[in-house]
């Protein structure tokens, strides 16, 4: 068995960082700009939603430094709201939210393979398939090569972002005037309020899942001081790069030529990268989301390790740990489902299925840095003001985000809430069934 904790503060804020930037980055900016037509305002949100993200890396990584234990949010929950409730998280996150994010990237990222590769077109399923197989594999190596392979990854990531950035600010074509021109169709004072609760949504997309770094407390050394330094400064580290591109792209293309992802990827890559535009930015596109994936992959099986130390779900269903440290046979699940949700759904339809009954979770395990925790000789969370301030507002935002995700799709946000029911319902049955042989985890 490896030394259980090796991963120091550059490694977990590079895993926050990799994990986090995913394909939004590259598909927020015009969809934000399409919304609200006027890109001073543009920017505007995008730095007051970062702000409030950045309220909730801080309630995080209080909440780490308190409970530096394998599971993350799950251990959280727990200790602020009690153990049904987290163990019904835990299973949201192995039958929902997991497979959800990773079949959502795998399928987020196929437009762009196809674009270097023209010959696998048709067979965007397979590519799928493909790319959530070589991420889990990749993770089977184990920590000791899975996390430095995805720290080069991410330096890879953040060069290209910052090439793109300084490419763009270079071009010849660009205009600071575009920050002042107001497409044709920009939200109207009474449209207004709703249009930067679209753009909310997206936004807030982009940073969604930064909270899974502290899933692997147990493998980070010194986690007091650690992880809420790696929360913060990898979230303020994300944050200042969407601003920064957000603005590079505003700068190379007018408002009317940004205003739908489509449109946006077609003519920014010719502009950057000459000729070899567009393989040349479908490659930036691809290295983002296999970085994202694998942290996805780091990350899971390390509540699932939690729950069944609990006894919430069957050790069969995690296996035991290699002497690398990986759980195999919680990875090879992970897979499985996130397969299976790539062949049959698309890409919005499994955003909105995971989205809002996780980030339900995600505010309730927030709001526990400010809570009296239920088992307070054992688990002591609550923290002080600030921190119950930055708990607060990050909450607020959740919870205008689950409004408009589950009013705009109810479909697909009650099939994930229906399957979340379907793992609360388990867990009563467990509970009634086996006593406090499962809160035990005997």
């Amino acid at each position: 068995m490896v030394s259980s904790r090796t991963l120091g503060p550059w490694t977990t804020g590079a895993l926050v960082v990799g994990h986090t930037i995913g394909v939004g980055i590259f598909l927020t900016p015009a969809a934000v700009i399409g919304t609200l037509g006027d890109p001073r305002l543009v920017l505007m949100v995008w730095v007051g939603i970062s702000l409030l993200v950045m309220a909730g890396a801080l309630a995080f990584g209080s909440l780490g430094a308190r409970l530096p234990q394998a599971g993350g949010l799950y251990v959280y929950l727990r200790a602020g709201w009690g153990e049904r409730l987290a163990w019904t998280y835990g299973w949201q996150c192995l039958l929902v939210m997991d497979p959800g994010v990773l079949a959502a990237l795998a399928i987020g990222v196929q437009p762009y393979i196809v674009a270097i590769w023209p010959g696998l077109a048709g067979s965007e399923r397979w590519l799928a398939l493909a790319v959530i197989w070589i991420v889990v594999v990749a993770t089977l190596a184990g920590l000791r090569i899975s996390a430095p392979a995805m720290v080069a990854l991410t330096a890879i990531k953040l060069a290209a972002l910052a090439a793109i950035i300084v490419l763009a600010f270079g071009d010849s074509g660009g205009r600071w005037s575009h920050f002042a021109a107001v497409a044709d169709g920009a939200a109207s004072t009474t449209a207004l309020a709703p249009a930067l609760a679209v753009a909310a949504v997206s936004i807030f997309f982009s940073f969604g899942g930064f909270w899974d770094a502290s899933r692997i407390a147990d493998r980070i050394r010194d986690p007091g001081r650690t992880l809420p330094l790696a929360m913060t400064y990898g979230v303020g580290c994300v944050a200042l790069v969407y601003v920064l591109t957000t603005a590079a792209f505003i700068y190379v293309l007018p408002p009317t030529e940004a205003r739908s992802a489509s449109l946006f990827a077609e003519r920014i890559g010719p502009r950057l990268f000459g000729a070899a535009g567009g393989p040349g930015f479908a490659a930036v596109v691809i290295v983002s989301v296999l970085t994202s994936a694998l942290g996805l992959a780091i990350f899971a099986p390390r509540l699932y390790i939690a729950m069944a130390a609990d006894g919430v779900i069957p050790r069969a269903v995690v296996g035991r740990q290699e002497a690398n440290g990986t759980p195999v046979r919680g990875l090879l699940v992970l897979a499985t489902l996130a397969s299976a949700l790539a062949w049959t759904s698309g890409f919005t339809g499994i955003l909105t299925y995971f989205m809002a009954p996780t980030l339900v979770f995600v505010a309730l395990a927030a709001l526990s840095a400010a809570r009296r925790p239920v088992a307070p000789s054992s688990d002591r969370v609550s923290g002080g003001p600030l921190t119950a301030i930055a708990a607060a507002g990050f909450a607020v935002l959740l919870a205008a985000v689950i409004l408009l995700v589950a009013v705009n799709q109810p479909l697909q946000a009650g099939a994930g809430f229906a399957v979340t029911a379907v793992g609360a319902l388990a867990v009563h049955k467990g509970v009634m069934s086996h006593g406090s042989d499962v809160s035990s985890g005997r």
